[in-house]
């Protein structure tokens, strides 16, 4: 579906890092914005921004993991802005660790944040898009749910899970005027990646490279205008990995090692030890 100034779209962790970059994406089309984030630093600030380029915009501070608080922010965003036309679920938590050192409290919050709240807002917004027969999801994933590295259990289950919740949505609604797309990037400088290298002092496998985050916020807006089912961003051509282990997942596997990412998250944990953290 086109980008239409007076549409309406909710952006869930909107002032992360890759967050702003998608907020200013949109900006640019003029749409008016539902800013969400959790606890909400910098959230007014760059509301202020996107305002003073004459676009409406409403910043909301919401726990993702509180259903009640899901509710009554879909109610909320309609109240303000109007039906909502599209929803990105780009909000995402992730803990790097052993898998057996992780509490239950921490993989709650993943599965969560990551993967109940894209699921529940999207049952929230569903109803209006389909009355009116237009509307869009996006779902941000990551190559962790393509691939599964070391020390990444909870978030690479989630991200996996967003990349078969979109097919199905698409599947289950196609010729509805509603429709679904996956990001799936890799390292991106911005994010979750940016916080773990500077923890760390660790970088990127040079043979997987990082994308820039105005990369991922226009493929955002791409995906949206095109209806693509799925995109994967990353600078080092990765689908004939994938491919390989679909059909030979051993191979596969030892190839995804030998690329780097999982002496990365090793290292990061490695580093934290040594730390303390």
């Amino acid at each position: 579906m086109k980008l239409l100034p007076g549409q309406t779209v909710l952006l869930t962790g909107a002032s992360g890092g890759l967050g702003t970059h998608i907020t200013h994406a949109l900006a640019e089309r003029g749409v008016k914005l539902a800013l969400v984030a959790h606890p909400g630093v910098d959230l007014e600030k760059l509301r202020q921004e996107v305002a003073a380029r004459g676009v409406r915009a409403v910043a909301y501070q919401c726990d993702l993991r509180d259903a009640a608080q899901r509710r009554h922010l879909a109610q909320q965003v309609e109240a303000d802005l109007g039906p909502v036309d599209v929803l990105i679920n780009n909000a995402g938590v992730e803990h790097t660790a052993p898998y057996h050192e992780l509490s239950e409290a921490d993989i709650d919050d993943v599965l969560k944040v990551n993967l109940e709240a894209p699921m529940m807002l999207t049952r929230l917004v569903l109803p209006g898009m389909l009355a009116r027969r237009r509307g869009h999801i996006v779902n941000m994933s990551s190559l962790a749910g393509k691939s599964g590295p070391a020390f990444q259990e909870p978030y690479a289950a989630t991200k996996a899970g967003l990349i078969a919740f979109t097919s199905s949505l698409r599947a289950t609604y196609r010729g509805s005027g509603v429709s679904a797309s996956v990001i799936v990037p890799g390292f991106v400088e911005a994010g979750i990646y940016a916080s773990l290298k500077a923890q760390s002092g660790c970088a990127a496998p040079a043979l997987l490279g990082t994308s820039r985050p105005e990369t991922v916020a226009q493929a955002v807006i791409r995906a949206i205008e095109r209806d693509t089912p799925e995109v994967i961003i990353n600078p080092m051509p990765v689908r004939p990995l994938l491919v390989l282990t679909i059909f030979c997942p051993r191979a596969g596997a030892w190839l995804a090692n030998k690329l780097g990412a999982n002496d990365f998250f090793r290292r990061v944990v490695q580093v934290k030890r040594e730390r303390g953290g």
